[in-house]
Order: C-alpha cells, then sequence, then structure tokens
C-alpha cells in the first residue's frame, strides 16, 4: 500500500496532460485523411499540451536511419528531406540505444549533429523519446523549446505514454501511409533513377556498405589511456591511408590520385588531431571526442552551399568514420562477417573515395550512393577503377535487402532492383553487345578517320588531369584539342605555384608523346571556385566574373600560368586558348599581355617556347557580331559548345526545367555555325568544335556536313564518331543538312537519324 501511495502523486501530477492527448490521439485516428495528415495533428497536438516549441517525429527506415516525417516547429520543409545516418546525432542515439535523452543544452553535447535545413539551432532543450512496439524500434518522438531546462520526470512520462500510443497507431494501419513510405517493400522488383557517375554496365548481388559506428561511451575514466588510445588511432588511419594510395590499381597519376592525395592530408591536418585531443583533455572517450569534433566541423562546414566544401564535407566525414572503425576494432567499411560475392553490387547512402577502395576492385560490378554527383571524389575513383556507378539514387538503401539481383545502367543512370528474368536476359545481351561494339571501337584506332569521300577529320579528347592522357592512345585520337588547366586549381588546397604548374603542363605534354595539346588558360570563376582565392557572390555565376574577366582583373594569375606554360614548352611550341572572350577587345588585351611576357622571358634569357599560337574560345554570341575583327588576331579559334548552346538560347544547360526545351541541331544554331566557319575560312583560321556536342554521333554528322574538319571530345565518343566517320559521304550529309536547314524543317535531329539510317551510317 506504502508503495502505491508514493506512486500516486507521479500518477495525478501527469495525468491531466496525459490524459488530454490520449483524448485528442484516439480522435485524430478516428478522423478521415491519410497517414501524413494524421501525423502533423499528432505533433501540433502533443506541443501544445506540453508548452513546447517544437514536436517532431523520426521514423525508422529498412537501413536503420531515421527520417522527419513530421513535425511542428521545425523548418516543413525538412520533413522527408532530412535523414539521420543509423545512430547519427542525439536522436539517432535515442534509437540506437533505445533511452530517453534529456538535456537542457542539447547543442553543448558532443553527439549533437547540426542539419541546417531543420532550423533547429535556435533551440535548446530536448527531450527525446524511443518509439517502441514489442521491443522493436519504430521511431522516435522529439520536444524542444528555446529555453535552456531539464524536462521534469512528469515530461518525460507523458511524452513516453505518448510514444507507446502512436506505436501502437503505427503498427495497426492507422497511419498506413507514412508507414509505407518508412517500410518500402523489397519483395518486387523496382527501377530507380539516378545520375551516371561512372559509364557501364554491372549485373550482381548487392551488398550493403556498413553502417557507421555508434559511440556509447562518452566520457573517459582514465584520460591518459585514451590519449594513447587516440595516438595509436592516429597512426594506423595515416599507415593505412599511405598502403592504400600504393594499391596498384591507384598508384598512377590520375585526378583520382589527386583526390586521394587531399584525402589524405585531411588525415595529416595538425588542427584535425588539435581539436580531438583537446575533447579527449576535456574528459571524453577518444571516440566521442572524434564524434564531436566530426559534429561541430560539419556544422560549419554545411552552413556553406558551396559544392566544393559539400565535398569537403563527404571526405571528412568518411575520415572520422574510418577512425571510429579503428578505435572500435573494424578498421575496414566491409562488415567483417560479409563474405563479398564475386558480382557485388555494391549499395550505401554515402560513401568517401576512400572507402570504395576497402572493397576488393576485382569482385566489384558496380556502385550505387544515394548521395554523390559526376564531381564527386567517389565518381573520381569508380572511373579510375573502371566501376559502374550511378548517384542521386534516393530511395535506393530502403528498397534493397542483402543479396538481392540488381543492374546498373550506367549510361542511362537506371538501377534495377530484382529485375524479372527478361529484363536481366535483355541486360545480358546489352553487356555482350557493349563488349563487341567496344571490341570494334579498338580495332579502328589506329585507322585514320577518313570518310568514304576521301576528307580528313580530326579526332582530338578532352583532358583535364595526367590520368585522362592515357585515353589518348586508348582512343586513337590525333591530339588533345582542350586541356583543362583548372582542374588542377580545383583539386588543391592552396594555389598551385609556378614549378607546380610547370611540372604538371611538363607532363602532359609528355604524356601525349608527340601529338598536339592545346592548353585552355584559367577558366575559373562561376560553379568552379577555388576556396583559397576570395569569390564575390553572385546571382548568375556563368554570366558572371569568371574565366577570362577574373584573370583580366587579377593579371598576376595569368602571367603566373603564362610563365609556368613557358617553361613547359621551352623551344617548342604552346598553344593556348583563352576561355569567355566576350569582345575583340578583351583577346587583344590578353594578346599584349602573352606578348609582354614572352618579350620578358626572351630579353631575360629566361625558359620560352619557340613559338605561341594563341586562340580565342568561341562561348559567348555577342562575338557573332565582330567576326572580322576577332578573326584577324587569333590563330585559331575553338568553338565552346556547351556555354555557346547555353547562351545562345538563354537556357541553362543543368536545369532539365529549361535545358531540354532547345535542340542544338535545330535552325539558329547551326546557322550560328555556319558563320562562324564561314570567318574562319575567310581570314584561313583553323577552328576546332569542343563540347558534348561533338562527342555525339549525329550532331558530330551534322558538324562535319556544315564543314568543320576538327573536333575534340570525351575519350570515350571517339570510337563511336570514327566509326561514323569512315561510314559517310560528306557530300550527302551536307546536301542533306542544307536542304533542312533552308526548307525550315522542324525536326533536324529527326530526318538526320532516318538519313544516317537510309546511308548506312554507322550512328
Amino acid at each position: 500500500m506504502q508503495s502505491r501511495r508514493n506512486e500516486e502523486p507521479e500518477i495525478s501530477t501527469s495525468e491531466p496532460a496525459l490524459r488530454i492527448i490520449m483524448r485528442r490521439l484516439r480522435e485524430i485516428m478516428a478522423e478521415a485523411g491519410d497517414g501524413q495528415s494524421r501525423l502533423n495533428k499528432i505533433v501540433r497536438h502533443v506541443a501544445g499540451v506540453m508548452v513546447a516549441e517544437v514536436c517532431s517525429i523520426y521514423l525508422k527506415r529498412r537501413d536503420g536511419s531515421l527520417e522527419l516525417f513530421a513535425t511542428e516547429g521545425l523548418n516543413p520543409d525538412a520533413v522527408h528531406t532530412t535523414r539521420l545516418k543509423r545512430g547519427e546525432g542525439l536522436v539517432g542515439r535515442c534509437a540506437e540505444l533505445g533511452i530517453t535523452i534529456n538535456l537542457p543544452d542539447a547543442q553543448k553535447h558532443p553527439a549533437f549533429s547540426y542539419r541546417p535545413e531543420t532550423g533547429e539551432e535556435q533551440y535548446h532543450s530536448l527531450l527525446a523519446v524511443p518509439i517502441l512496439r514489442s521491443g522493436q524500434l519504430l521511431g522516435v518522438l522529439v520536444i524542444q523549446n528555446h529555453a535552456f531546462k531539464e524536462y521534469s520526470e512528469d515530461d518525460v512520462e507523458t511524452l513516453q505514454a505518448t510514444a507507446m500510443v502512436v506505436a501502437e497507431h503505427l503498427v495497426s494501419g492507422a497511419v498506413a501511409n507514412a508507414e509505407a513510405d518508412a517500410e518500402i517493400s523489397r519483395s518486387l522488383a523496382a527501377v530507380i533513377k539516378g545520375e551516371v557517375l561512372s559509364e557501364g554496365i554491372g549485373l550482381g548481388r548487392v551488398v550493403l556498405h556498413a553502417p557507421r559506428i555508434v559511440v556509447t561511451k562518452l566520457t573517459a575514466d582514465d584520460p591518459a589511456s585514451e590519449l594513447k588510445r587516440l595516438e595509436a588511432a592516429i597512426i594506423e588511419l595515416r599507415s593505412g591511408l599511405d598502403e592504400m594510395l600504393e594499391q596498384e590499381q591507384v598508384a598512377n597519376d590520375g585526378e583520382h590520385r589527386d583526390v586521394l592525395e587531399a584525402y589524405r592530408m585531411f588525415a595529416h591536418d595538425r588542427g584535425w588531431e588539435r581539436r580531438i585531443r583537446e575533447a579527449v583533455q576535456s574528459g571524453l572517450t577518444a571516440d566521442a571526442a572524434v564524434e564531436r569534433v566530426q559534429n561541430s566541423s560539419r556544422a560549419r562546414m554545411l552552413r556553406n552551399a558551396d559544392p566544393y566544401w559539400q565535398e569537403r564535407q563527404r571526405d571528412f566525414d568518411d575520415l572520422s568514420d574510418r577512425m571510429l572503425r579503428i578505435l572500435a576494432g573494424h578498421p575496414s567499411g566491409v562488415q567483417p562477417q560479409l563474405e563479398m560475392p564475386a558480382d557485388t553490387i555494391l549499395i550505401a547512402r554515402n560513401m568517401g573515395p576512400a572507402e570504395l577502395l576497402d572493397y576488393d576492385p576485382a569482385k566489384l560490378r558496380g556502385l550505387v550512393v544515394e548521395d554523390g554527383s559526376a564531381q564527386s571524389h567517389v565518381a573520381v575513383v569508380a572511373k579510375a577503377l573502371g566501376i559502374p556507378a550511378v548517384g542521386q539514387a534516393v530511395g535506393v538503401v530502403e528498397h534493397v535487402s542483402p543479396g538481392d539481383n540488381a543492374i546498373i545502367d550506367a549510361e542511362t543512370g537506371e538501377v534495377y532492383l530484382r529485375p524479372l528474368s527478361d529484363v536481366m536476359a535483355a541486360f545480358s545481351d546489352k553487356v555482350r553487345f557493349r563488349a563487341r561494339r567496344q571490341k570494334k571501337y579498338d580495332a579502328l584506332r589506329d585507322l585514320p578517320a577518313v570518310t568514304k569521300d576521301g576528307k580528313r577529320i580530326e579526332l582530338n579528347i578532352n583532358a583535364g588531369l595526367l590520368y585522362d592522357l592515357a585515353h589518348l592512345e586508348e582512343s586513337g585520337a590525333d591530339g588533345v584539342g582542350l586541356f583543362r588547366t583548372e582542374l588542377q586549381f580545383m583539386v588543391s588546397h592552396t594555389l598551385p605555384r609556378l614549378e607546380r604548374q610547370a611540372e604538371t603542363y611538363r607532363q602532359a605534354i609528355a604524356a601525349a608523346a608527340g601529338k598536339p595539346v592545346v592548353f585552355r588558360a584559367l577558366d575559373i570563376g562561376g560553379d568552379k571556385v577555388l576556396p583559397y582565392l576570395r569569390q564575390v557572390k553572385e546571382e548568375n555565376p556563368a554570366i558572371g566574373w569568371r574565366a577570362v574577366r577574373m584573370s583580366l582583373d587579377r593579371k598576376g594569375l595569368l602571367r603566373t600560368q603564362l610563365r609556368a606554360l613557358f617553361k613547359a614548352t621551352v623551344g617548342g611550341e604552346l598553344r593556348l586558348m583563352v576561355p569567355m572572350i566576350t569582345t575583340t577587345r578583351e583577346m587583344v588585351e590578353v594578346k599584349h599581355i602573352v606578348d609582354a611576357e614572352l618579350g620578358r622571358a626572351r630579353r631575360k634569357g629566361m625558359p620560352c617556347p619557340e613559338r605561341v599560337r594563341l586562340g580565342a574560345m568561341f562561348e559567348v554570341p555577342s562575338l557573332l557580331f565582330e567576326l572580322d575583327e576577332l578573326f584577324k588576331i587569333v590563330d585559331f579559334v575553338s568553338i565552346g559548345t556547351n556555354d555557346l548552346m547555353q547562351f545562345l538560347f538563354a537556357a541553362d544547360r543543368t536545369n532539365a526545367m529549361v535545358g531540354s526545351r532547345y535542340d542544338v541541331l535545330s535552325r539558329a544554331p547551326l546557322r550560328a555555325l555556319k558563320q562562324i566557319l564561314a570567318a574562319g575560312i575567310r581570314h584561313n583560321v583553323p577552328i576546332t568544335v569542343c563540347g558534348e556536342m561533338a562527342g555525339r554521333p549525329i550532331d558530330a554528322m551534322a558538324l562535319v556536313a556544315l564543314g568543320f574538319r576538327s573536333v575534340s571530345m570525351a575519350p570515350a565518343a571517339v570510337g563511336p564518331v570514327k566509326a561514323m566517320l569512315l561510314s559517310l559521304d560528306i557530300s550527302d550529309a551536307a546536301r542533306e543538312l542544307e536542304r533542312l536547314i533552308d526548307r525550315g524543317e522542324k525536326d533536324i535531329r529527326h530526318s538526320l537519324v532516318r538519313f544516317a539510317e537510309k546511308a548506312g551510317v554507322d550512328h
């Protein structure tokens, strides 16, 4: 009896709020509406009764992550957008350990994970309780307030009871829509559309990338021993990365090598190491210290929307997770109990470049990540390994179980899960056809690109880093029509010095083995942001302060690059083209700087080339009205079709809503290209077309039909374009194209495809 009397005051104290919540929950569940609307009403009601500025429901997904399904108080746009990895943050810790978390100042906790899209940085106190049913975790129920307060036992009991009722309704189907979103069926065939990271086709069985380590012990019993653990882990981390960079498949120079070297620099960063040491000395375990530094760094970096810093954050997360695994005794991201099948399709929510190398590349048939873009560091490494990869595959982790059959079509960006037998057969045929087609292209490698009517077409490749130049010989191309010098700057953490630039250019020329290399002067600014250069915030960066505009305002950048290029081409010929020329006056100004630097070098006996051929990139439509003036002062012109077309149509080519509204094979752009070509002929100035247009067989057919005799493209496009040219009679194509333009054909592309099919042109 005494025990009962002691409990009664607690029950009676919390009973009114709890009774109100329970009654309203029953009413909500009885109302018409879908599962999402019910959850929205629940959080609104709980927040009101418990006098909380925020109430949120996170539901568990099949991979153990948590998704924000409803909120009152946080940014509503974060619903179904914010996802927490397993064990991530305080909410993840509540779910992983199945415990209540009650903190007056949650942001001071080492496990706090900042998510800028939620707007929760203004709230301090937090109470989180697990939503459990029969011992199984379904999600987490959270309330938050601006004030610094520790929630009372009554508040805790009320929220726990509310979570129990919510759990019953979740499993009863009363919020079936929400549950279905969180627990997507994994028994049916599915197709997920993503973005191509590394081209190819892969068939195999699913392996899920290992989840991150969850830190359970936060405070250290013996700080001295924790420092020793940290020392040992740092040594193991660095030596492991050194061994990784010595692996045969990534030992060669290339963009992937630069990415991994930059990643290794993170591990040697003294500031990162110092912050972790200080956290241990404050009383945290080594594991908790790593997590706290990771979370605080993430909070800083995520405030910056710059893609460069977002990619740096992915690398930093990867490095911190690797450190946590070392401290936990599992240094590899590969699950210890996992036996990788020989046809592994690796699926992950996100992945760093080094994590991919934890897996045996001989057994990898493909990679799918929910995060990541074609410019991400894991994409660079996947390309180096020759692994088909697809990114931005939203929801793929929830759709699969280990061992599922899967197909990656990294030509279209589609991922087929548990495909039916006829789909498997079709893709098996596609793989065989792709292999036969590649064999056919390989056989053409040493043949010159001469059309059926005897016209020789020069095929060049576009390159950006030394790794790309290996494709020059593999593709049988005639030279490098575009070497993007800015990529060396973008993968570096500091501005590359003159000698370092010169060495890169020397290596590029040596790798070309006598074939011509056309260097493009720095094209930075716009979306190509260098973290070590001060950048002006712009509303429209693609048409803002970039390329030659920046170089002419910061002439020191241009002069340093010129001196580096002079040293690299000493005694030979330098071919340099200037990007984003808008007026002839800009080209005149660049020419004066080049002539002045060349004259200075010769007077002082400094290294310099015998000859400099200076060209302009034709990307801005304003030059169409200065053609004769421009062609009088340049040695060559390269048409950058990517930018020229988007500026010509005033349509952002990266915006799917407008990028598909125009076709480069329509009258306006074809007539513009004819004008440029005619000016080149009048002034005897050679013209090359580079960009995506030159690498598509039908588009390339149109270009040579117009009269162009030099094109530059991605290395993989050389084989298909050469096969097209060898089967083409240019005179027939020229007559057909002129007829289509003159008569105002609405769909020139479709008509050219029909012409190619009728004429037997390989397209």
